[in-house]
């Protein structure tokens, strides 16, 4: 491979770390996914498409034979990849087709349905972590947006923890940096010493987050965001990815 596509796939890596991760639902089995991804891509490289296209493609193809189908009348493999790529890592349809091998027309399709079961999906209880008012404030309404309910706001480490032991909320929605107020993963770390409960870590810089060199957030997703991007990481999130076989 020549060097300059590897220092394209060295780049790529954090992205790619992210979608592995919210479409497998977890640190352990994402970075697998994009290790067995590497390897493949390393040994059968295509110089057609950009490094970052092509981790996609083998991570979605390593996943998708690995996976045991879902229950009838939930989003299928195919709508959760699509979901991810186009609104999570920010695909237009063209490119996202090309990754899972589908013509653009199937793959509007696809995600048209992928879009009405979103709606359909089960809600939950959220808390927020987030020390900006304004910004706590818009998060709520998307959350609102997204059919789920408020367990919360908090604005410090202290009060993030107070909130959860008292709600036991179905899912955190945290920040990273809160100011004076500490930090969002030690505010997290904390809570799931005593919940097990999915973490989503909003922040404007993701691949500071997923550099492979200690424990990292299963789901990450980039501010700004829009509505359905974070309506598709709850989803992912509360239903923890497909089981492998």
């Amino acid at each position: 491979m020549p060097l300059s596509r590897r220092q394209d796939l060295l780049r790529a890596l954090p992205y790619a770390r992210r979608y592995a991760r919210a479409l497998s639902g977890s640190q352990s089995r994402g970075d697998l996914l994009v290790a067995e991804s590497l390897r493949e891509l390393i040994a059968v490289d295509d110089p057609t498409m950009r490094p970052r296209l092509r981790l996609y493609q083998w991570i979605s193809r390593h996943y998708t034979s690995s996976t045991t189908p879902p229950a009838a009348g939930d989003l299928t493999v195919l709508d959760r990849q699509l979901l991810l790529l186009t609104a999570l890592e920010e695909l237009g349809l063209a490119d996202a087709a090309r990754v899972l091998g589908l013509d653009e027309a199937t793959a509007r399709v696809t995600l048209e349905h992928a879009y009405s079961g979103l709606r359909s999906c089960a809600q939950t209880n959220v808390l927020i972590i987030e020390d900006e008012p304004i910004i706590a404030m818009d998060i709520e309404e998307l959350v609102h947006k997204c059919g789920h309910r408020i367990a919360g706001v908090a604005a410090t480490e202290k009060e993030a923890i107070e909130i959860a032991a008292r709600t036991r909320p179905g899912l955190i929605l945290a920040d990273i940096n809160l100011g004076a107020g500490g930090d969002g993963m030690t505010a997290v770390s904390q809570i799931l010493q005593e919940q097990n409960i999915p973490v989503i870590f909003v922040t404007a810089y993701p691949e500071r987050l997923l550099t492979g060199e200690r424990i990292e957030p299963a789901f990450v997703i980039t501010k700004p965001f829009e509505p359905l991007t974070l309506a598709i990481a709850t989803y992912q999130a509360v239903s923890g990815g497909l089981p492998l076989a």
